[in-house]
């Protein structure tokens, strides 16, 4: 089997977010919208909870292929589409999010990889992929 064989798997991502976590993010990012760190303005809006922020939740996503692949300077594309929140609950341990990945496609030097990312039994990012060149 080719070291780029349509149909390979991806070693799994597991990653934990903590409200700390969230409100670090919210720092670095400067996105201080209340419903990243108040229970109370996120359910004001109709969320269950604080939740991540999705550009985290994407962020983390692309770990998995930048820890296949090796090198961050050969992904070409990432596109991702927010389908649930992660919401974190006001706990140590926080809400753990499951990545894998499978390539799809290889064309040309352009290894074509379908992102699964759920937490729990939802699914929090839809229709994510991530080209990287492998030439």
């Amino acid at each position: 089997m080719s070291e780029y064989a349509v149909g390979t798997e991806l070693p799994e991502l597991r990653v934990r977010v903590t409200r700390s976590a969230v409100v670090r993010y919210s720092g670095a990012s400067t996105d201080f919208n209340e419903i990243h760190f108040s229970d109370r303005h996120a359910q004001a809006i109709g969320l269950p909870g604080v939740v991540a922020h999705g550009m985290w939740t994407m962020g983390a996503g692309l770990k998995i292929v930048t820890d296949w692949i090796g090198d961050p300077a050969k992904v070409a594309s990432y596109f991702v589409r927010f389908t649930r929140p992660v919401v974190v609950p006001d706990t140590d341990e926080g809400v753990e999010v499951v990545y894998t990945a499978k390539i799809t496609e290889v064309n040309d030097g352009i290894v074509k990889l379908g992102i699964t990312a759920t937490c729990g039994d939802d699914a929090v990012l839809g229709a994510a992929r991530a080209e990287v060149r492998v030439d």
